[in-house]
């Protein structure tokens, strides 16, 4: 076992930081040790002692971790272990699910994510992907307009600049310009899914929750997504549930392996996606990563 605190991920040397674009990374680096290339270790989220039951199912139990803002932090492990919930109980979603239970504590800035009353503040700073696409079945312009007007702003030229700023985010704007008012479900899966994040960013989150984004996806619109969450390091707080290994192993900044025993999920490991799946420390996660377990 390591002798580290695994609340403190691994955090390599200042020079072994890759060069990154500034303006994609608005954090100043000083004579200190850093994270990932790209991505200061700034704490944004705190999980301590983090319990979801379901009625007398406890399916998630003893979650401690930080999720540090800026970075990508993918959630592995096979299905059944917790990972949704984990997901789920950032923004408060578990709150419409009949007979959920949250217990622990979750703090986002200096937010009680659970104490709050305010969920729709928290839902517009946390936005939620889910794994299929689900855009409104309405036009592609709707999809970006109607979140907006929802949160005042009416505006129409500011809509305007928000809709296209973030359909250029997700790379759809050259490919849907010309058609803003056609129907949304009228675009492939992929675009679906790329309209779908795109009307999460419009509402200006801190953070992106992904459920497995890319498994409803073909190969090539799976990794047209991928791209697009790397380039969010830096501006967002990106956590996302994969089961593609190869996917997490590419992308992840931080990586957190859920195990579950006897129907309740708990975390395992918890460190920098390079020590995860290079040097883990953990039997079951050296067995996991390797396709021995799970």
């Amino acid at each position: 076992m390591s002798s580290e605190n695994p609340n403190q991920p691994h955090r390599a040397k200042a020079t072994d930081r890759q060069p990154c674009d500034p303006a994609s990374d608005p954090f100043t680096i000083g004579p200190v040790d850093v994270g990932p290339p790209c991505c200061v270790p700034e704490p944004l989220i705190h999980v301590k002692n983090l319990a979801v039951h379901y009625g007398p199912q406890c399916v998630l139990d003893g979650i401690t971790l930080t999720i540090h803002r800026g970075c990508l932090t993918a959630l592995i492990g096979p299905s059944g272990c917790g990972k949704t919930s984990f997901l789920s109980s950032l923004n408060r979603l578990t709150d419409m699910i009949p007979g959920c239970r949250v217990e622990g504590e979750i703090t986002l800035g200096g937010l009680d994510v659970r104490a709050t009353r305010d969920v729709i503040s928290l839902r517009r700073r946390v936005g939620m992907i889910f794994q299929k696409p689900n855009p409104f079945p309405l036009s592609i312009r709707k999809n970006i307009e109607m979140p907006l007007k929802e949160h005042g702003i009416r505006n129409r030229a500011e809509r305007g600049e928000i809709l296209q700023s973030v359909l250029e985010d997700v790379g759809l704007w050259s490919e849907v310009k010309d058609r803003l008012d056609a129907a949304a479900l009228s675009l492939s899966g992929g675009q679906q899914q790329r309209l779908c994040i795109a009307r999460a960013l419009a509402l200006r989150p801190e953070v992106l929750l992904l459920d497995e984004p890319c498994s409803a996806l073909d190969p090539l619109s799976s990794r047209v997504v991928e791209e697009l969450l790397t380039r969010f390091r830096g501006r967002y707080t990106v956590v996302v549930v994969t089961h593609n290994l190869q996917q997490a192993r590419r992308i992840a900044d931080y990586a957190a392996f859920f195990w579950a025993t006897e129907g309740t999920g708990s975390l395992i490991e918890y460190d920098t996606g390079e020590r995860i799946f290079e040097t883990p420390q953990q039997p079951l996660t050296v067995a996991y990563v390797n396709g021995k377990a799970g």
